[in-house]
């Protein structure tokens, strides 16, 4: 068999092994958000009042952010300097063994402060992990794809993100049809403990990979860098700027549609938790539909016009999205969701993966794209539920600081993107002009 069809025969598998650790990385992610939302308060924080209590927990969210940068260098120089396979196997192991252990973790009536102490490191050890993960899986697919299919490869870590979602989603929502005393005791851990299904199937996929021809390629130039994210940073600070800039609306309303909604409906407009559940994943079916679709749109008119427009379709839905959840008819707040996760986060989310590749040159792109990726995500996603709710308390659960906070978000990604390169037919190999 020549080189070139074992190349193709192995895509199909290469697709799969980067999508399902986004798969895990979001499971975690849904499960842990819905956890803060409905149970954390109540067991790790619980001589709080219940406005109290929620917003810490959804700060031990938020906190985990705080170690993704970290990640993403410490992974990152690796994967520049020894190869992307290993570090992805690195990675999933890390994020996918701290979910577990999340739900092993005794409540505070049980061990006092421990309690949430535990909940806080186990957090960050899902965000080191984390820091890497994501770009590495859409580095690998990417470096693989065939020219003009590189926003359909890297969109699999998208659909991954989306399928863990519904996963989560439908793990917790069985869960919730459980009597409280029996979901707040035992319930709310078993999606934590399913968690290991996804890095048993990780783990095999990965480790029959080969690694990444364009890194192979760099390898035989010769031209591994000694320290890759000091020669990104002085070489390509516009590529972190735009990567910074695009990460505001796709990350942050990526967490404030589907997850921080859920306390939206149940705490402010009560909605059941299954009800708000059913909304969320009604409307990541949505984006697991559209992400391929705005990805191939993509690999067709580019990068910029498909990521800015739905960031500005973000804007523009802001104070409608509220409008309609406030309705609290069911089929509004359904299509209210789809809208905004199926045609916003999607349309941003899909053709980001290729998009942050191709930011960057094949010496620095592990850690061009993680580091940059993940100090995003400290500025946006990681304080956003947080923030939305300390929002929607200061007007006394009416939600139009949030829609403004939501707008905010998507006028700088849409300056950002605006403001940068194209990418979509760009050498993998080619080392960015500057001049772009």
């Amino acid at each position: 068999m020549s080189t070139a069809t074992e190349r193709t025969s192995s895509l199909p598998r290469v697709a799969f092994a980067s999508g399902i650790g986004s798969a895990l990385e979001w499971y975690d992610f849904f499960i842990y958000g819905n956890a803060a939302a409905v149970a954390f308060n109540k067991l790790y924080f619980p001589n709080l009042d219940p406005a109290t209590g929620t917003l810490l927990a959804f700060a031990s969210f938020g906190i985990g952010f705080l170690a993704r940068p970290l990640g993403g260098l410490f992974f990152g120089h690796f994967g520049d300097r020894l190869g992307r396979k290993n570090v992805l196997i690195a990675t999933l192991l890390l994020v996918g063994g701290a979910t577990f252990l999340v739900g092993c973790i005794p409540s505070y009536a049980s061990i006092g402060v421990a309690a949430p102490l535990l909940l806080v490191a186990m957090r960050l050890v899902q965000g080191f992990g984390a820091g890497a993960e994501y770009g590495g899986a859409v580095i690998y697919a990417v470096e693989h794809a065939p020219a003009g299919r590189r926003g359909w490869f890297g969109s699999w870590s998208p659909m991954g993100v989306s399928l863990g979602t519904l996963l989560a989603a439908a793990v917790f929502a069985a869960v919730s049809t459980l009597p409280e005393p029996e979901f707040l005791t035992w319930g709310w851990r078993v999606p934590f403990w399913l968690s290991a299904v996804l890095v048993l199937i990780g783990l095999y996929l990965r480790m029959r990979l080969s690694e990444s021809p364009v890194f192979e390629r760099v390898k035989q130039r010769r031209d591994v860098l000694r320290t890759p994210i000091k020669h990104a940073l002085k070489t390509q600070p516009r590529s972190f700027a735009v990567v910074i800039g695009a990460r505001f609306a796709e990350n942050g309303l990526g967490y404030l549609f589907p997850t921080w909604s859920i306390s939206y409906l149940a705490g402010t407009l009560g909605y059941s938790r299954t009800d708000a559940l059913l909304a969320v994943t009604i409307a990541t079916c949505a984006q697991l539909v559209m992400v391929p679709v705005w990805s191939m749109l993509s690999d067709r008119i580019g990068r910029r016009p498909v990521y800015a427009g739905a960031a500005i379709f973000c804007a523009l839905f802001a104070f409608p999205y509220f409008l309609l959840l406030d309705t609290k008819s069911t089929p509004l707040v359904l299509l209210a969701m789809a809208a905004a996760v199926g045609i916003g986060v999607a349309g941003m989310f899909g053709p980001q993966a290729a998009y942050f590749a191709e930011l960057f040159g094949p010496r620095v792109r592990y850690s061009g794209f993680a580091v940059a990726r993940e100090l995003g995500s400290i500025l946006a996603g990681g304080p956003a539920p947080a923030v939305a709710s300390l929002l929607l308390a200061a007007l006394g659960g009416a939600p139009w600081l949030v829609a403004g906070y939501m707008i905010v978000l998507a006028v700088i990604t849409s300056v950002a993107v605006l403001a940068g390169p194209e990418t979509y037919r760009t050498d993998m190999l080619a080392e960015p002009d500057p001049a772009r």
